[in-house]
């Protein structure tokens, strides 16, 4: 358990473990997104994404965060559950939480050397792919499993329960 908790980092923390990690060359790969009720989809593209590199940093929407992007009625699992749950994975290097709309922010601190989002994203409209791809970086966009979502799985247990 310890070494799972380890994985989810506070900001400065982070920043002084990629600082570190940057030194002794490897190669630092950040996502983002709300990975609420995970399902094999993100865990196939979690795992692509880690194969852009050495190290994935997942940066995790806050449920405020979350519901300001989804919906008042998302997320469905708590924050703190979905931290550890992406902690598990053994894909995932490390986890940190953003309360902003978008991880701009910790994109411009972090600066890593792939930024990947999934799904159908023009890799030029991802949030920090100009910071990354200045730096000598590049943005993937990673196609998610089709028929594979956290709405398509709310969309089937509410026809399937009513």
């Amino acid at each position: 358990m310890g070494s799972m908790v380890d994985k989810i980092k506070k900001e400065k923390d982070l920043l002084g473990v990629i600082h570190q990690l940057k030194q002794e060359g490897r190669k630092i790969v950040m996502t983002n997104g709300c990975f609420d009720l995970i399902h094999v989809g993100h865990v196939r593209y979690l795992q692509e994404a880690k194969h852009q590199g050495d190290v994935l940093i997942v940066a995790l929407n806050t449920d405020q965060s979350a519901r300001s992007l989804k919906g008042p009625q998302r997320p469905i699992v708590p924050e703190d559950e979905r931290a550890e749950i992406l902690a598990a994975l053994a894909c995932v290097d490390y986890v940190i939480l953003f309360d902003e709309p978008t991880p701009l922010r910790l994109i411009e601190k972090l600066i890593p050397h792939v930024l990947v989002k999934g799904g159908d994203w023009q890799t030029h409209r991802i949030v920090g792919a100009q910071v990354v791809e200045n730096s000598g970086g590049k943005v993937l966009s990673i196609p998610m499993t089709p028929g594979r979502s956290t709405s398509n799985l709310i969309e089937k247990i509410l026809q399937m329960y009513q």
